[in-house]
């Protein structure tokens, strides 16, 4: 895919360069020509020094042909501001970062529907980890209402056990296995050992009940 970003601050170089690793083409867009110099000494990608509310930049950036635009800056009226002229060149996806998150509303209002906020998911994911101390890892999955959590296994009582014994169920399934740095995908008759580490993909609101499963 061919994505433009707006913003070569920590959010939107970091991003650029999981797009340029995953094999992407990109074009990062700043109006800082101190970020714009480390970002083009660091990227395999196109980096343009100037204002991505202006129309002559954006078509620098062959906006026309990118498949996403992101707008990434700090400021959300300049991504606001962007995100509105992007949506003339019928881009198929625009996501936008919101720092404010009272200013979300005035982008669904515009049409842009793919906003996020950094700073929230950060603590939002730093939340659960303190409330599930028992939790290795997790991944909030599709609008908060599942989550992909990484346990190892403690309770006595599955020891043994099939995974097809225990996944799937309404509330959740074991969707990975770990073993010696590598992950499987369980088949039904795989036993479950002590201390292995799994995957389960679990409805949110059933957390506290599934981690009780296998705790």
């Amino acid at each position: 895919m061919y994505i433009v970003i707006m913003g070569a601050g920590r959010v939107g170089l970091t991003l650029a360069n999981y797009l340029v690793g995953s094999g992407n083409d990109v074009s990062l867009i700043d109006s800082d020509s101190g970020l714009c110099g480390n970002a083009a000494a660091e990227l395999d990608a196109l980096v343009i020094c100037g204002s991505g509310t202006d129309v002559k930049t954006l078509e620098e950036a062959n906006i026309s042909d990118a498949d996403v635009f992101v707008a990434a800056t700090g400021h959300d009226e300049a991504n606001l501001l962007s995100c509105i002229l992007v949506k003339e060149y019928q881009v198929p996806k625009i996501i936008a970062r919101v720092s404010n998150p009272d200013h979300e509303e005035a982008f669904k209002k515009v049409g842009i529907n793919h906003v996020i906020s950094p700073e929230l998911t950060a603590a939002g994911y730093l939340e659960k980890l303190i409330n599930r101390p028992k939790i290795a890892d997790l991944i909030v999955v599709g609008k908060g209402n599942a989550e992909l959590l990484d346990i190892s296994i403690k309770n006595s009582r599955i020891v043994g056990k099939r995974v097809s014994d225990l996944s799937p169920t309404d509330d959740y399934i074991i969707a990975a296995i770990h073993q010696n740095g590598e992950m499987y995908i369980p088949r039904d008759d795989w036993v479950l050992e002590e201390n292995e580490k799994i995957s389960v993909l679990v409805k949110t609101k059933s957390v506290k009940k599934v981690t009780s499963i296998f705790i």
